[in-house]
This record gives structure tokens, sequence and C-alpha cells, in this order.
């Protein structure tokens, strides 16, 4: 199957899953998870409308930033070291791993230093798995506190990655969780801190994710498809 219907099948999959919850299809968008998939990959799901795409590694993020059209928005979503910040500084809108207060400095000092400021989400190890980024639920609002403190920072929601089910139903709990964080968070109204975004939910689970709240679903194989591009 082409990019282009599975691009349009998962659409059609996230719409179906809005509707379910009584949600608007358009408050939620597709990431396409792109890593090691290469530029023509990209390009063929942007040219079908896929405009938000989601990188896991630096190196790769700047090399195809480089070469595919200015109009992709790239959000980096995969773990991130302080060292390597400066690297991908304005290029990407959205950061969804931000999970210490030392990473967030070093987003804020280099989105400073180009006079921008960037959107991040805060990321939340709701499965406490050892193997996993994140803040511990009971840590997320002394550093969502600490964070919005930041002027270069925008601290626009939360990210979580439950353990792995082969039954979507299994990461639910997870997904209701991090939904129950962020009312709790927009309820103590924290100044320049805005809940609109919740990343969660991946190929195999992202219609639960949506009944249970998410706005961004990163899509990686079931857009591109599990065999490599070339």
């Amino acid at each position: 199957m082409s990019i282009a219907e599975n691009v349009r099948k998962i659409e059609e999959r996230i719409a179906r899953a809005a509707l379910r919850a009584g949600r608007d299809p358009g408050a939620v968008r597709l990431v396409a998870v792109s890593k090691t998939k290469p530029a023509a990959a990209i390009a063929e799901a942007f040219s079908c409308g896929q405009s938000v795409f989601g990188e896991n590694y630096v190196q790769e993020l700047v090399g195809k930033q480089a070469e595919l059209p200015q109009e992709i928005s790239w959000h980096f979503i995969g773990n991130l070291q302080s060292n390597k910040v400066r690297q991908i500084a304005g290029l990407v809108d959205m950061i969804h791993s931000v999970d210490r207060l030392s990473l967030a400095s070093e987003i804020d000092r280099q989105w400073g230093a180009l006079g921008k400021v960037c959107d991040i989400l805060i990321q939340v190890n709701i499965s406490r798995e050892a193997t996993k980024g994140g803040t511990r639920s009971e840590e997320l609002f002394d550093l969502v506190r600490e964070v919005a403190r930041l002027p270069h920072l925008q601290i626009c929601g939360l990210m979580t990655m439950p353990p792995f089910f082969d039954d979507p139903e299994g990461a639910r709990p997870y997904f209701r969780a991090l939904k129950e964080l962020s009312l709790e968070l927009q309820a103590a109204a924290i100044p320049r801190v805005a809940m609109r975004e919740l990343s969660m939910g991946m190929s195999g689970d992202f219609e639960a994710a949506i009944e249970e709240g998410a706005t961004l679903v990163r899509v990686g194989s079931a857009l591109f498809g599990e065999r490599e591009y070339h």
C-alpha cells in the first residue's frame, strides 16, 4: 500500500476515533514518525498533505531538514541530550520530550540566543519503566513550575509513552492518567503554562489515545510501513 493510501486511512481512523469520543476530528493532529525513513518517503507523505513530522535523532533531523521543503513542521520526539540542543535550535516547532530542568534550561538558552520561544511538552513516565524517559507523576508539578519561569519556553502540554501491549486497551489507563494530570495542572493555573496538547498514542494504540484526549498522535510504521524505503 502506498504512503498516500496509508495517510488517508490513518486520517480516517483518527476522525472516527474522535467522533466516537464526541470530539472534533480537527482537534487531533497526526505526527508522522519519520525516524530512519529517507527524505524521499517524507517528501511523498508531505505531497499528500501531511505536514508534521517527528524525529528521534538530532543528526538525522538536521540532515533531512536541510533537503526537504521549508513548510514542513518538525517535532523532536526522542530522548534529547542537552549537548545536542544547539544543533536543532530554531529548526523544530515543538519538543515533546522535556523531562528535566537542565534540559529545559539549555533549550531556553539556545532559543533565547535566537530571540525565539520554543514550544515544549513535559514528558511524564506514568508507567515508571526504567527504560523510558520522563519525570515521575509526583515530581511533575514542581518541574512545571520551575520550567515555566524560563522566558524562552512555552509549556504547551504533556507527553507519555505507555508500556507496549498487544491489545491497545492495555494502554488506555496510562492515557487516561495523563489526561487527568493535565486537568490537574490546568486547574493549578500556573502562569505561562497551557495544557492544550496531549502527545500520546502510536501506531498500535492511537485510537484509544484519541478517545482519552490525545491531540497529537505519533504514528510511524502504520504510515511508512515496516520496511525501509530506498
